[in-house]
């Protein structure tokens, strides 16, 4: 649907895991943050997401940072990386 295609990844001690699909829907399917740019987001799969070009991936990694830490942390933070896949730098 939407033109980017996101790698989103929790990092932990063990190393970076797939964001639940759960916890992606959780977050972007609420209007909570303000930004309407938000709406531009569509959870696909287990760490996989699709964006349009208008959203900027550093805030939305922020804002969903807080908010998952928030959610699903059970008191820890919740670090996030946020990748646009096909871009020479991702793999």
């Amino acid at each position: 649907m939407f033109a980017r295609k996101i790698r989103v990844e929790v990092i932990s001690r063990e190393g970076p895991r797939p964001c639940p699909v759960a916890w992606l829907d959780s977050f972007l399917m609420r209007s909570f943050t303000g930004r309407s740019a938000f709406d531009e987001t569509l959870p696909v799969a287990d760490g996989e997401m699709e964006a349009s070009f208008q959203v900027d991936l550093e805030a939305l990694r922020i804002d969903m940072q807080d908010w998952l830490s928030r959610k699903f942390g059970e008191g820890e933070a919740v670090e996030l990386q946020l990748r646009e896949l096909g871009k020479a730098n991702s793999s």
